[in-house]
């Protein structure tokens, strides 16, 4: 499975650091902003040679901004979101992004100089909602489409879903989040996203201490 958490991450990495302020069409802003997301990776020796806390940093400061997470931990929730309170949502959205980043910020060391696809935005001008298709081109293996659903808010165009061949990332945690919600309630879902962070991060040192 570490090609697939490798496209997962990569779908998640490739927005980032354009200003909101800008208000790039969202075809355009994928495309800019994955192609200097993917220089970056190719050319920072550190992030090659595995330091994990510097590309954590480069997902922190140029993707998470660019992703509506409240609505991503909203949707991967799905019906129990609305049990919680502003408190417990506040804490889902806080441990889901810290989940996404650790489990799959290791993938993303793997990157091999992949080429992409981007494909023409079907959409009208006055729409505010869309999805924006990138398709990874991989030698002598079947591309990989990334299609990114976005809406249009006041700080700029928002990530809230991402699909990885047709697989919706948020959906992708539904029927685990309510398994645990029915057993355990709301506090039980913090309290399971919190250590499996916990973890990971514990994975990652160990890791690392041994490199």
């Amino acid at each position: 499975m570490r090609g697939a958490a490798f496209w997962v991450i990569a779908a998640v990495a490739i927005l980032g650091t354009a200003s909101a302020q800008e208000m790039q069409p969202p075809d355009v802003l994928v495309k800019n902003v994955t192609l200097e997301v993917v220089d970056i990776l190719s050319k920072d020796k550190d992030i090659q040679d595995g330091d994990r806390k510097k590309l954590i940093a480069l997902i922190e400061t140029k993707v998470l901004p660019h992703f509506n997470f409240g609505a991503m931990t909203a949707s991967a929730v799905g019906t129990s979101w609305g049990k919680a309170n502003a408190e417990q949502k506040a804490r889902l959205v806080e441990e889901f992004r810290t989940m996404l980043v650790r489990t799959y910020s290791s993938a993303l060391l793997s990157y091999k100089d992949e080429k992409f696809d981007f494909r023409p935005l079907r959409a009208k001008p006055t729409d505010t909602d869309v999805t924006v298709n990138v398709r990874v081109l991989r030698s002598g293996l079947q591309p990989v489409a990334i299609d990114y659903d976005m809406e249009k808010t006041a700080r700029g165009w928002k990530v809230w879903d991402v699909r990885i061949a047709d697989i919706s990332l948020t959906a992708n945690y539904r029927t685990e989040f309510a398994n645990i919600v029915r057993q355990s309630g709301i506090d039980g879902l913090v309290k399971a996203l919190h250590a499996k962070n916990q973890s990971l991060e514990r994975t990652a040192e160990a890791g690392a201490a041994k490199k």
